[in-house]
């Protein structure tokens, strides 16, 4: 079983990197930054004859990554009660290649399973819950099976290492992709 972190985070060492490392910890992974990678945001071409136009920029190797993997773990700090920029952009993409015919996206993202990383201040487990429904819905719309989620406390870099319930969450998982 091959894990993809797909993390959100503008934060190199911040509190969602810390969690999605735990939750991969000794496991064979591939860790992304979104934040990293040139994703132009989607030109909405769904509904014109000519559909979507090719995009320069670094999306078609984040969907071979997503193709080439098993389990992927979607990692965003909650920014402004929802995903981060990085991680909308990322999603708002999918628009385009569930239509691209030069991929079995839209087939494949069926077979995957689908884990969350959620980080924010004090009242982020309750604050997060909409954003937990959002990727339901997102991975309900693929068919994609959706495994989990966690949410972790942590507003200052350094403080998710005392959410002791997400961290225990992360040690399942951990176990669970061994």
């Amino acid at each position: 079983m091959s894990v993809l972190v797909l993390s959100g985070s503008t934060r190199k060492d911040g509190n969602t990197a810390y969690l999605a490392n735990k939750i991969v910890e000794g496991i064979d992974h591939t860790f992304v930054s979104l934040a990293n990678k040139e994703i132009k945001p989607i030109v909405d071409m769904r509904h014109t004859e000519e559909g979507f136009s090719p995009v320069d920029d670094d999306y078609e190797e984040l969907v071979q990554l997503m193709l080439e993997h098993d389990v992927f773990v979607f990692a965003t700090p909650l920014y402004w009660y929802g995903m981060s920029g990085p991680m909308k952009n990322f999603f708002d993409r999918w628009s385009q290649y569930l239509r691209d015919e030069r991929f079995p996206f839209k087939e494949e993202l069926k077979k995957k399973k689908a884990y969350v990383v959620i980080t924010g201040g004090p009242d982020a487990k309750i604050k997060g819950l909409p954003l937990v429904q959002q990727f339901n819905y997102i991975f309900e719309f693929v068919n994609m099976e959706f495994v989990d989620y966690v949410i972790g406390v942590g507003g200052k870099p350094g403080d998710v290492v005392n959410d002791n319930l997400a961290l225990n969450k992360a040690k399942s998982w951990n176990e669970q992709l061994r």
